[in-house]
């Protein structure tokens, strides 16, 4: 995940250049007062490097959030370990309000790829709330298949001859395959690349097959017509491309990935706290400003409460420790 951005620059320049350019305009006209000499800094930790996903919605959100609360905001990417480093460093950061992190769905996943980690992602850390969320979609080169039927016939006619890409070992998009194998009863062979980068590069070039990906890069990918989107793992067929069944809808049910951006602070951080920091990071999200930046990258704002951030990270964490234990999947 950590190098999309080089990548995604590459292959989505309209919509990255367009939420750089409102960076300066998500400042709803309420929350311009100038922030008081002397604040003291909200920092808000990114476990991934600059320029990749989650760093780029943080900082949409981070310059509005700061103002809101009366602080400068900055931004601390300590990336490394698929986001293992900077969860530890956020975790053990003070209770008082003043350091938040951004994570995404991998902090569900990583407790169960990793034989040990520095944390917990249910106690180690107090939910503030969902930012964003994006579903995946399968996506095939021309060379391996035109439409969904067609995948799984050449699929299970010869097991283990088509390769999938993924970012990297334990990423959404290596665990959605995984998924989608068992659902589907195929084999398909797994070829991990260091970064989004790298796999999308090979899966346009035809050296592998299919991908499942954050469906707003697919449907970029797809308009030269080398690519085609399959369907979409998706509980509902999506605005964007309505005619793409969903995975189900093929044939294959029980198969949906929808990756999610989210704000948390370190456990035991008072009440009176989180409901502040709440309040404000869902009056950013709910700006006009901040949802035609993040839309036009490709994402769903969400917003909401921290009982709905904690009842989706409770129910993420057993949902893919099965897949992980099925595939016997490992990090290590």
């Amino acid at each position: 995940m950590e190098d999309f951005a080089a990548g995604s620059r590459r292959l989505l320049p309209r919509r990255r250049l367009l939420a750089a350019g409102l960076g300066g305009a998500l400042l709803a006209p309420a929350a311009r007062a100038q922030v008081p000499a002397g604040a003291r800094p909200l920092t808000l930790v990114l476990p991934f490097s600059p320029g990749a996903p989650p760093d780029a919605v943080a900082r949409i959100l981070s310059e509005a959030l700061g103002r809101r609360l009366g602080q400068p905001a900055v931004i601390d990417n300590r990336s490394g370990a698929s986001g293992n480093i900077g969860a530890e460093f956020a975790a053990r950061a003070a209770p008082d309000g003043n350091t938040l992190m951004v994570h995404t769905s991998t902090l569900a996943m990583n407790v169960s790829l990793y034989r040990s980690i520095p944390y917990d992602p249910i106690t180690s850390f107090a939910p503030v709330a969902t930012l964003v969320e994006v579903d995946f979609a399968l996506v095939a080169h021309t060379s391996a298949a035109t439409d969904f039927a067609g995948f799984l016939q050449r699929a299970r006619a010869r097991p283990g001859a088509m390769n999938y890409a993924s970012p990297g070992v334990g990423t959404p998009h290596h665990l959605c395959m995984e998924l989608f194998k068992r659902q589907a009863n195929v084999e398909l062979t797994h070829v991990p690349y260091r970064g989004t980068a790298g796999a999308v590069t090979d899966l346009v070039a035809g050296t592998v097959g299919v991908m499942f990906m954050p469906a707003p890069a697919a449907v970029e990918l797809a308009r030269d017509d080398r690519l085609r989107i399959l369907a979409v793992a998706a509980d509902a067929h999506l605005p964007n491309i309505p005619a793409v069944p969903t995975v189900a809808e093929a044939g294959v049910p029980g198969v949906t990935m929808r990756d999610w951006f989210a704000l948390f602070a370190p456990a035991r951080t008072p009440p009176d706290t989180l409901r502040r920091l709440n309040e404000a990071i869902n009056a950013v999200l709910a700006s006009p400003e901040a949802a035609r930046a993040l839309e036009a990258q490709g994402y769903t704002v969400v917003g909401g409460t921290p009982e709905a951030l904690r009842d989706r990270v409770a129910t993420a964490v057993p949902r893919w420790a099965k897949v992980v234990r099925d595939a016997n999947i490992t990090a290590d």
